[in-house]
């Protein structure tokens, strides 16, 4: 076996191979790494070869974070993890291109379900559990090989009393790949962070991530409204073989009227139009953490009758290890601060 590891730069050739593996999703798309590149950061795109045959890949990019420079890879490496020497291989090359990027560490978190076998692959590969998460470690996902009525069988009684509400309230959806659009998204989260106390991102940020996937209708803006006035929102990426509801917020109004069920409704039906496979609520907290801050939703997600997908948790493969000790100070106090 002649394995070799270089940059990809066909955009082709990457979503044909991510795409196709059922456990990839977008946060490694190639339109991940052009909204990082969008807003000043560099990109690492690399892929493990056999020969001319495509093993693996990953994405990812320089985080320029006071508490440590960093490679970070969100949802990667997309691989055969029982591949030993393709996975070493990454590995190897994951380390090099941190420091020719100048990191003190890097910090991944792959599609893999947590396992003692996987935490032992990741013992063994040298690295070590980070103190910060990177990405989602705990999501519900939804089987799209359901039909309708058996998704509904499944939700909660609460929550199909909601949705019966909403019908009779004449509540209208619509959706639109317009990033203009998202202005509207970016004001009713600031409500939304008023109200629930978290720091609200940029403008800038949500409209340049949309475009990215919006380009090529990979994003669509779901909107819930009643008498024209505005419920509910989700925005939505559907990539390979998964929908994911990345952001959604909703005005106080649409928490009396209940327009969020109808939207993800609505987009479960066009992701099987596109022949997607898996709905993915994205993250959710442990049933018995009634304090953490993400509680609600959680319950509310739930309600969907999800299933739980534990991700192995983010771990950090350490370069400079006296520049990695303030990072993992700093991320240690923050976390127990945030109580993420």
């Amino acid at each position: 076996m002649n394995v070799t590891i270089r940059d990809i730069t066909d955009k082709k050739q990457w979503d044909e191979f991510v795409s196709n593996r059922p456990e990839a999703n977008f946060l490694h798309a190639w339109q991940w790494g052009e909204f990082h590149l969008s807003r000043g950061r560099e990109v690492v795109r690399r892929g493990v070869f056999d020969g001319e045959t495509l093993l693996g890949v990953y994405e990812g990019e320089v985080e320029t974070a006071k508490r440590g420079r960093h490679l970070s890879i969100a949802g990667g490496p997309i691989i055969d993890w029982h591949h030993r020497e393709a996975v070493v291989a990454l590995r190897d090359d994951m380390k090099l291109q941190a420091k020719n990027h100048q990191c003190v560490f890097v910090r991944v978190r792959p599609q893999l379900e947590k396992s003692d076998e996987s935490l032992a692959l990741f013992r063994e590969l040298g690295f070590k559990k980070a103190p910060m998460y990177l990405s989602v470690e705990l999501a519900g996902v939804l089987d799209l090989e359901k039909t309708e009525e058996e998704i509904l069988k499944g939700m909660r009684q609460r929550l199909r009393r909601a949705l019966r509400k909403a019908e009779k309230n004449d509540i209208t959806v619509e959706t639109s790949t317009d990033p203009a659009k998202i202005k509207e998204f970016y004001d009713i989260q600031l409500q939304t962070a008023g109200r629930q106390k978290f720091v609200a991102f940029s403008e800038e940020f949500f409209t340049k991530q949309f475009k990215a996937f919006a380009d090529d209708n990979s994003a669509v803006l779901y909107t819930a409204r009643y008498n024209g006035e505005i419920l509910a929102q989700n925005f939505m990426i559907f990539y390979g073989n998964e929908a994911s509801y990345h952001y959604g917020v909703s005005t106080e109004l649409g928490t009396k009227l209940s327009g969020a069920p109808l939207l993800h409704m609505q987009a479960m039906r066009d992701a099987r139009e596109r022949g997607i496979k898996r709905y993915n609520f994205w993250g959710i907290v442990d049933e018995e953490d009634t304090s953490h801050r993400f509680y609600g939703v959680s319950v509310f997600k739930r309600g969907f009758g999800v299933d739980e997908l534990r991700y192995v948790p983010a771990h950090d493969l350490v370069i400079h290890p006296v520049g990695y000790l303030k990072t993992w100070l700093i991320e240690t106090v923050r976390r127990k601060i945030r109580k993420v």
